[in-house]
């Protein structure tokens, strides 16, 4: 598996905000608010993500008062970490494009509401691909000092 490349993350985020702005030119008055329970959900999966990712790598770096990690359970985390960078990226090119079509009807009281909730909403999956990111950075085998002086 190659890592996660920032480059399609942010390919998937343009992307996905640009359908759900033509999308919303269409549909917006006959949806519902955004919901406020994105944040908090999106947040503690990142927070589990990081934290993870954390732990991961002092296990593998075989840390004081550590077990060592079973491979196959680095590898698990390393395939939640890369379909967590993906759909959190989808998830704020979503949130992105909300924010993008309500940015011109802030006057009225259901937009705003939308656009600061969007807002939270894609700065929370942010923070998810940017700890999913970090937690497949912690699954990484590191370099074996042998190899290096062979080099």
């Amino acid at each position: 598996m190659t890592p996660s490349r920032p480059g399609v993350l942010v390919v998937l985020v343009a992307g996905f905000a640009l359908v759900t702005w033509v999308v919303l030119q269409q549909v917006y008055s006959d949806l519902p608010t955004v919901p406020w329970t994105a944040i908090p959900t999106v947040l503690l999966l990142a927070v589990g993500e990081a934290y993870s990712g954390w732990m991961t790598r002092a296990r593998i770096e075989r840390r004081p008062d550590t077990k060592p990690v079973e491979p196959l359970a680095v590898a698990r985390l390393a395939a939640l970490a890369k379909a967590s960078a993906y759909v959190g990226a989808a998830c704020a090119g979503i949130f992105a494009g909300f924010v993008l079509y309500v940015l011109p009807l802030l006057d009225q009281d259901s937009p705003r509401r939308d656009f600061f909730l969007s807002g939270g909403s894609l700065i929370a999956c942010v923070v998810l691909v940017c700890a999913a990111l970090y937690l497949e950075h912690c699954c990484r085998v590191p370099k074996d000092p042998d190899d290096q002086a062979r080099a």
